[in-house]
């Protein structure tokens, strides 16, 4: 059994067979968040990886089907970090998941510097507007503005964390490419593999997914694009198998 708050409820992660809790007033993942957990590469049998802006858990529950390294999360939020705690606890991960309620600007001196072969992160994506314009949910507004930290925070921290030749790999929007890229280089982290990803055929793209490599050489690799629904406004075979599995033959 599980104990739900509120209007919390526990939600299947289709093709990681998995359960999570997740609440409409508080916080649900988004596809950009597994999209991430898709697009980063990991180390396989061990190491560790560390997922900040961890919100309820998602990227270290799906990162978990892919290596059996050790992976922290990190969320600022006490509830959303609450509820990932249940959600780790209810799928038995708590030997391979540790979570973290702190700030992650804390986390170099904290767990020390250098520590970690991946760093994840899906950071809030818009900077801060006037209070009057923010999301009343105070839980939203922290989530999708950068009111708690800034890119610039995350990236410096993320490359705090990594060990030299360890990987950073973030989810965020296309219009921040140019800093995503510039601050990445700023704090040693050189961009590597880039991938846009488009709502469909003939749309701008609205996600893009970066990695580095710190002390990298640089040599960026544009990835091919990925389409979220086709034509008839289903979603596309590479979607469908991110989020329900491979189809059997």
């Amino acid at each position: 059994m599980v104990h739900l708050i509120g209007d919390e409820r526990l939600d299947y992660l289709l093709a990681e067979n998995l359960r999570i809790i997740q609440s409409p007033s508080v916080f649900s993942f988004s596809l950009d968040a597994v999209l991430l957990s898709r697009f980063a590469y990991l180390p396989i049998q061990k190491g560790n990886i560390i997922d900040l802006c961890t919100g309820n858990g998602i990227v270290p529950l799906i990162l978990s089907t892919r290596t059996k390294a050790n992976i922290t999360g990190v969320e600022i939020q006490e509830r959303l970090y609450q509820m990932a705690v249940r959600s780790v606890e209810y799928n038995n991960l708590v030997h391979q998941i540790n979570l973290i309620h702190g700030d992650l600007k804390d986390m170099p001196k904290e767990l020390g510097f250098g520590k970690f072969d991946v760093v994840t992160c899906n950071p809030p994506y818009f900077k801060t507007p006037q209070k009057d314009k923010q999301n009343m949910n105070e839980h939203f507004a922290i989530a999708r503005h950068e009111i708690l930290c800034t890119l610039d925070d995350v990236i410096r921290v993320c490359s705090q964390l990594v060990r030299q030749g360890g990987k950073v790999a973030l989810v965020h929007r296309p219009g921040r490419v140019v800093d995503l890229v510039e601050l990445m280089r700023k704090y040693g982290v050189e961009p590597k593999r880039l991938q846009f990803v488009y709502p469909k055929q003939g749309k701008e793209a609205n996600t893009v997914l970066i990695e580095g490599i710190k002390g990298g050489q640089a040599d960026l690799k544009l990835l091919p694009p990925i389409f979220i629904y086709d034509e008839n406004h289903e979603y596309t075979p590479i979607i469908k198998e991110i989020l329900y599995g491979k189809e059997e033959e």
